[in-house]
């Protein structure tokens, strides 16, 4: 039986991406914290900042399948999914699987498409599987989306309904680069993301998952979640109270993060680390500038601290 890599492998890959998307190492970590808690991510920021790279590098790292789709208005859900096609010879039709059938999809600019073909993702995300003329197809394994999304003050953009929000683990925004970070880009000094070599396997990547979700979680730890949880759930807040699936989701990225961090047990400061990417997109319904909120369940709970 093969065991999951070392830490040292999982410093060396984000080493390699950090190549890539120069001065943004926190930010890969956490997007790969957000692979390793078998989540989907959604980034939020202006263009040109490396969303699409940091996608296709992190695809790449691993090894994995990697497709893009532009999230346009005429975009329709089987563009996404796929449609069965008639074979003459054999007189049945054929499943023709679409650009969902990928390990890393893309997403770009996910809040221009139609409430219609987002569902048709929303069923990808959710349930790992889409459905075409009554039969249900799974997706490969391991799978993730990378969304993009733009500005809602930005023309053609429309909000994405709780219901999806709720579906991406995380939120990030890349921001721009700092300015020696940004020299070293104009110097031309940043790799390409086809030049990143495969540091990991799809099969390495599904035993850090496992390996993730065996991460040891103490009681008190649980308690800790818990009054992080009814914090949000507190009538004299304002905001979207956390629901239960976004408690799972913030434990699966605090103990990715542990396991980032070298530890196989969850402190207090993994969940304060990942606390903002996954919760202020909750509580803010999408809405950029939500700091306020998670800084309030962050000093409003003592804890374990």
């Amino acid at each position: 039986m093969t065991t999951a890599p070392p830490h040292s492998a999982l410093n060396a890959l984000v080493a390699a991406i950090s190549q890539v998307l120069l001065g943004k190492e926190h930010q890969v970590r956490l997007a790969l914290a957000c692979l390793l808690a078998r989540g989907h991510l959604l980034i939020e920021d202006l263009p040109g900042v490396g969303k699409t790279t940091l996608a296709e590098a992190l695809a790449r790292s691993f090894g994995l399948a990697f497709k893009r789709v532009s999230f346009t208005s005429d975009l329709l859900p089987a563009d996404l999914t796929g449609v069965n096609v008639f074979d003459p010879a054999s007189g049945h039709f054929h499943f023709q699987s679409g650009p969902l059938f990928s390990q890393v999809l893309l997403a770009d600019e996910i809040n221009r498409a139609s409430p219609r073909t987002q569902s048709a993702l929303l069923e990808a995300m959710a349930a790992g599987r889409v459905s075409v003329d009554g039969t249900s197809h799974p997706l490969p394994q391991p799978f993730l989306v990378i969304a993009t999304q733009n500005g809602l003050d930005q023309g053609g953009t429309s909000p994405l309904p709780e219901s999806q929000l709720d579906r991406f683990l995380m939120r990030l925004s890349l921001g721009f680069p700092e300015r020696q970070a940004e020299r070293a880009l104009l110097q031309g000094l940043a790799r390409r993301p086809e030049a990143i070599a495969q540091q990991l396997t799809p099969e390495d990547l599904l035993q850090l998952q496992a390996r993730t979700a065996c991460q040891h979680v103490s009681e008190a730890l649980l308690d800790y979640l818990l009054d992080l949880l009814q914090r949000s759930r507190d009538g004299q807040r304002r905001g979207a109270p956390l629901s239960p699936r976004a408690g799972l989701g913030l434990l699966a990225a605090a103990r990715a993060w542990s396991l980032l961090e070298g530890r196989d047990h969850v402190l207090p400061d993994d969940v304060q680390a990942v606390l903002a990417p996954v919760c202020e997109h909750r509580l803010d319904g999408g809405q950029p500038g939500g700091g306020g909120l998670s800084h309030d369940l962050r000093t409003g709970v003592d804890g374990l601290r």
